[in-house]
């Protein structure tokens, strides 16, 4: 059992363990500044999520982590904040930064909030943030004002559902736009086949959060539901791709001999033939496309665009696994669900003779 009180005590104690977020340890008011002017040598220092650390501390996992002062979990847990007695940290004071076109009844209101808020109150206010899932529902009742029942669980995930397939359907079909005819041109030889199954190859290597970060700082994408359609947009075009490009190359020589012999025109083979022919392949790499972007538009989330992913970001944050699958069990039920519809889809697209068992 640990006696400590403050920073200065832990340094007596190198046997304990310390679960520190990922920021925390390469800040320059982090870890290892705070370790040196301490004089901390711990036996066991490792990164992990800022919700899981309190998960982590409550099963014993690990004995120490870094919070926010006005954390819920610090008074529903009975948790000590260790007093920073040499001083290390600097003052973290809330200012209030605003437009000068703001008007000033907006302003006079935030105004008024200066000084009331102290650290038990906010506590309180996240502790009934975390309970209800609903933050204005925890500022109105800080205001004192009459507040209606919690949002309804159903409207709110038929809510993210309604974003997560609009993110999803308008990246796919960009994809089948772009998709099936860089397909076709993938199917050719030569240095453009290679080229183009190389470029679409490549972009399926980033992983997807660092794909997001890497689109946000280009011009009239930013913090948008945009950004998050065109990276499902470029994850999405692989399969496509590919599966065009390799339904094509499957035809066999002497059905193009057929073709050919019927005098068809380029064009005209293409349409009557060869994309008949291939449609079995071209219509599994948009399914498998489809139900990649259903699993990976929940990362969209993380930039503001809502969908499924929100409360899967929200449960992970708060540590509570009912809120996590609030949306990875529509979105599990989301990507079988379109899985089926394409099975149905066989039976459009498909040209009946491909699917008539062989014999």
């Amino acid at each position: 059992m640990f006696h400590v009180a403050t920073i200065s005590d832990l340094a007596r104690h190198p046997e304990v363990s310390a679960g520190l977020t990922h920021e925390f340890l390469d800040r320059r008011d982090g870890w290892g500044p705070l370790a040196a002017r301490y004089g901390l040598s711990l036996g066991s220092v490792r990164g992990i999520d800022h919700a899981l650390g309190y998960a982590a501390l409550r099963s014993g996992a690990i004995d120490v982590k870094d919070a926010y002062s006005t954390d819920a979990r610090i008074a529903e847990d009975d948790l000590a904040v260790l007093d920073d007695d040499l001083g290390f940290f600097p003052r973290y004071d809330a200012v209030l930064l605003y437009r000068l076109a703001l008007p000033a009844p907006a302003v006079s209101a935030l105004a008024s909030l200066s000084g009331r808020i102290d650290g038990a109150t906010m506590i309180r206010l996240n502790a009934e943030a975390e309970r209800t899932k609903d933050y204005a529902r925890a500022a109105a009742l800080f205001l004192g004002r009459n507040t209606s029942a919690p949002r309804s669980a159903a409207r709110q995930i038929a809510g993210w559902t309604a974003r997560h397939v609009q993110l999803v359907a308008i990246s796919v079909l960009l994809a089948i736009v772009a998709g099936i005819p860089l397909g076709i041109a993938a199917s050719g030889s030569g240095w453009p086949s290679r080229l183009i199954l190389s470029a679409v190859g490549v972009v399926q290597t980033i992983p997807a959060l660092a794909l997001l970060a890497l689109l946000v700082p280009v011009p009239f994408l930013g913090i948008s539901p945009a950004t998050a359609i065109v990276a499902l947009f470029l994850y999405s075009l692989l399969p496509i791709v590919r599966n065009t490009a390799t339904g094509l190359q499957d035809i066999a020589p002497d059905l193009r001999d057929s073709a050919e012999a019927l005098g068809l025109s380029r064009s005209a083979r293409l349409a009557r033939v060869d994309l008949p022919l291939a449609s079995r392949s071209i219509l599994a790499g948009i399914k498998t496309s489809a139900v990649i972007a259903v699993g990976t538009a929940t990362l969209a989330a993380l930039i503001g665009a809502g969908g499924l992913g929100e409360p899967i970001v929200s449960g992970l944050n708060l540590n509570d696994h009912v809120t996590i699958l609030e949306g990875a069990v529509p979105a599990a039920l989301l990507a079988l669900l379109v899985q089926g519809a394409f099975e149905l889809a066989d039976r459009v697209f498909i040209p009946r003779g491909l699917r008539l068992p062989r014999g």
